[in-house]
């Protein structure tokens, strides 16, 4: 009876590593343990606050992301069929909802000017690791689809972990979570600096990895 409730409360993590300590990650695997908190479960409302200045093409390509988590029907691969990976962390689904909508104009965080290196990578030159040519982006905004990217993360940990007693490994002030435990690989193959093999639009060139609504495509890191 323990060992199936302990299988139920936890999460196996394989990330992909140099050959050199795969067989460390065989002989201690890494895993997320369920701390008994609670989760974010059934509809949830999205309220967003717009710092700094965005176009409405930049808002209408974050407000179509959000959308898209909780969209039947998409081309596979899609940013739903992402999502519906939070289900397996308990059953029970998350469905995310765009509530209500604020700016804050006198603050300016983006993430093309402010951390293009760490916050766009791979749609911008990485400030350490191996220097491949950087992706072009999904929607053809180099800030905002490394805004998709970060968003998505904490997105998965909010309903996974939403108040540090949820599903982590680690120490709770700097938790491994569901996306944040093998960070910034996107497709089979990826390694530090690599993002993976992906999908290439033909006309623009863009990576992705998720079809969403209105024909939006997106990269999305992986989720255990």
């Amino acid at each position: 009876m323990a060992a199936s409730i302990y299988k139920l409360a936890t999460i196996f993590l394989f990330c992909i590593i140099p050959s050199s300590f795969r067989e460390q990650l065989r002989e201690h695997p890494l895993v997320l343990n369920y701390h008994n908190g609670p989760l974010l479960k059934g509809k949830i409302a999205f309220n967003l606050i717009w710092y700094g200045k965005f176009t409405p093409s930049q808002r209408s390509i974050i407000v179509d992301f959000i959308n898209s988590l909780s969209s039947a029907n998409l081309k596979l691969p899609s940013a739903s069929s992402w999502w519906k990976t939070t289900e397996k962390y308990r059953s029970g689904s998350s469905t995310l909802v765009v509530g209500k909508s604020s700016s804050k104009t006198t603050h300016s965080v983006y993430s093309e000017t402010q951390c293009p290196g760490q916050c766009a990578w791979p749609f911008h030159q990485p400030i350490y690791g191996p220097q491949m040519p950087p992706l072009v982006a999904p929607n053809e905004d180099v800030g905002v689809d490394g805004m998709i990217i970060n968003l998505a993360t904490l997105l998965a940990s909010t309903v996974t972990n939403p108040f540090n007693n949820g599903f982590f490994q680690g120490p709770t002030n700097a938790p491994l979570e569901a996306v944040s435990a093998c960070t910034e690989m996107f497709g089979s193959g990826s390694y530090p600096g690599y993002p993976g093999n992906l999908l290439v639009e033909k006309t623009t060139g863009a990576s992705y990895n998720a079809n969403g609504v209105n024909g939006r495509k997106y990269l999305l890191s992986a989720m255990w």
